[in-house]
């Protein structure tokens, strides 16, 4: 516990943001077009209309019409087409 806490003042002291240091998922949404989910663990399902994403702590459900999964990397992802809705199922408290 102790190391925790001394990682979190440092994470403080160097003003890192949360998602640098930990596998908090961050979302970024532009518009009604584009989505890019950063700390992802994995896609468990992949429809034109509806993709399901793994993160650490929970899954990303996102509704939409000509849903595309572009620029993939080990960290990241960018959710392009008409999103309609996302919704979020925490699985860790």
């Amino acid at each position: 516990m102790k190391k925790r806490n001394y990682n979190q003042k440092i994470n403080r002291m160097l003003e890192l943001p949360q998602e640098v240091c930990s596998n908090i998922p961050k979302i970024t949404i532009t518009g009604f077009d584009e989505m890019i989910i950063e700390n992802f663990k994995g896609i468990l399902e992949y429809e034109e209309f509806f993709v399901r994403i793994n993160t650490h702590i929970g899954i990303i459900n996102i509704n939409g019409f000509n849903l595309n999964l572009e620029n993939m990397t080990n960290d990241d992802i960018k959710v392009t087409g008409k999103l309609e809705s996302i919704e979020m199922e925490r699985t860790v408290d």
